[in-house]
């Protein structure tokens, strides 16, 4: 149902300040912002014209009602207010009636000091957004933490010619391996790869966060949900992430109940904070990571079968390094030579060395090799070079030194020691004083003769 509108009333409460004038330039009505801005009472200018007010010269100069009457186009111009001393922004806009004659002109006047505090306003604005989308660029990045991703085996190679093929997708994506084979790294590569690489990257470790505070660091709460809540309520890590990936990190120790409104969010595309009633929609994709078998997860009930359908859409399984050890060399190599530049040292990895690393099993896979190659760096003397004797002592004493001998032990004595290290390791790895010589490379009776020269000193 039509409804007349008081338009004296909305002008009466607009910011801005009316002035309207008739087809002669009279003026007819001017609103309490009109004084408010100009300080100029409407009885000082009701029913005269504005040319006459101009021409008496004594309320201000600059109208442009006369020259919208003479053009019949839109004016803009700056007027000056005498009693105030001030400038004021002038626009003036014709009203037309049915035969294309001037009705009215209705001016509208702003303050130059309010519009420069607007004008301050939104740059200040655009300046808190751009530190704000500079930060988030460089959290995004820290966050994402791209790395060279060191490889020279086959099965690694497969991985990455997989991940190129269904990173552009949204699939989602279940990582699996041990601790320590890099299954952050990949989920960094399939960000970078993906359509998704300028959008949010938010990575969550299950298993770090209390089980009573998770669904609310997840899905986020509204004010006042329980004892504690922010009063403004507050986002969960699933919409930061939204539009982006999300890579949920340990998730075989999501608790069951959390799996089951894990699985909803999946399935419905959008989630509900805690205490709230209103549903948020996602766009997001999901990369899961575990160290864990989740079928044996799954057998033993502590991990939802639909769920895992839900996120094993494309498996990818990150070989440990004992069963890649064409990655060993090169890995210590790259780890030598980063550790190097960051600890001033010149150290490099021998032939023979690397050959000593491959015979090891690595239970903490490459997080434990980069640490080994970081200690080794640490506690070594400058210009030496990491041979098989060295790598043994680490691998088997975790220091490099013996507690007896200073950084500055000489070169024969420092020698002495690796080579009794070298020679007791490898009896004890094969078994016999024969077997070792021969893997060794030397006489029965040389190795037996530095046994005994060990036990004499």
């Amino acid at each position: 149902m039509s409804q007349d509108i008081d338009f004296k009333a909305v002008c009466e409460n607009l910011y801005d300040a009316i002035h309207i004038a008739d087809g002669e330039g009279r003026i007819l009505f001017v609103n309490d912002a009109y004084t408010r801005t100009t300080g100029i009472k409407q009885e000082d200018i009701l029913g005269r014209t504005v040319a006459e007010i101009e021409q008496e010269g004594k309320l201000y100069r600059g109208s442009v009602t006369t020259r919208v009457l003479e053009t019949k186009e839109r004016v803009d111009s700056v007027a000056t207010i005498f009693s105030l001393n001030k400038e004021v922004l002038v626009t003036g806009i014709p009203v037309f009636d049915e035969d294309g004659n001037i009705r009215m002109v209705v001016t509208n006047t702003r303050d130059f000091p309010e519009l420069k505090r607007l004008e301050r306003q939104l740059l200040d604005m655009e300046e808190e957004q751009r530190r704000a989308n500079e930060e988030l660029a460089y959290l995004r990045n820290k966050q994402s933490g791209r790395k060279e991703i060191i490889y020279r085996s086959a099965a690694m190679a497969e991985t990455m010619a997989l991940i190129q093929r269904v990173a552009h997708t949204d699939a989602n994506i279940l990582i699996t391996g041990e601790s320590g084979t890099g299954k952050e790294l990949i989920a960094n590569e399939i960000y970078q790869a993906s359509n998704r690489h300028e959008k949010p990257f938010i990575k969550v470790n299950c298993a770090a966060i209390p089980g009573e505070l998770l669904e609310s660091e997840l899905f986020g709460y509204e004010a006042g949900a329980f004892t504690g809540a922010k009063a403004s309520g507050k986002a969960g890590l699933f919409e930061l992430a939204n539009t982006g990936i999300i890579m949920l990190d340990e998730i075989g120790d999501l608790p069951l109940a959390l799996q089951a409104k894990l699985l909803r969010v999946l399935q419905q595309h959008e989630l509900m904070r805690v205490g709230g009633n209103r549903p948020i929609d996602l766009d997001i994709r999901v990369i899961a990571a575990t160290n864990k078998d989740l079928r044996e997860e799954i057998t033993a009930g502590r991990f939802r079968r639909d769920l895992y359908y839900r996120l094993d859409v494309v498996p990818i399984e990150l070989k440990p390094l004992r069963e890649r050890l064409e990655d060993v060399g090169l890995l210590a190599d790259t780890f030598c030579r980063r550790f190097c530049r960051k600890y001033n040292k010149n150290i490099t990895l021998s032939p023979d060395g690397i050959t000593e690393l491959q015979h090891y099993d690595w239970p903490g896979n490459i997080r434990e090799l980069e640490n080994m190659l970081e200690r080794i760096v640490v506690t070594s003397p400058s210009d030496i070079v990491i041979d098989r004797s060295i790598a043994y002592a680490a691998l088997h004493q975790g220091k490099i030194l013996p507690e007896k001998l200073a950084v500055g032990g000489t070169l024969k004595e420092q020698v002495s020691f690796f080579e009794k290290e070298l020679i007791c390791g490898v009896i004890k790895r094969e078994g016999s004083i024969r077997k070792a010589a021969k893997a060794l490379g030397v006489d029965h009776s040389t190795l037996v003769k530095k046994m005994r020269q060990y036990k004499e000193g």
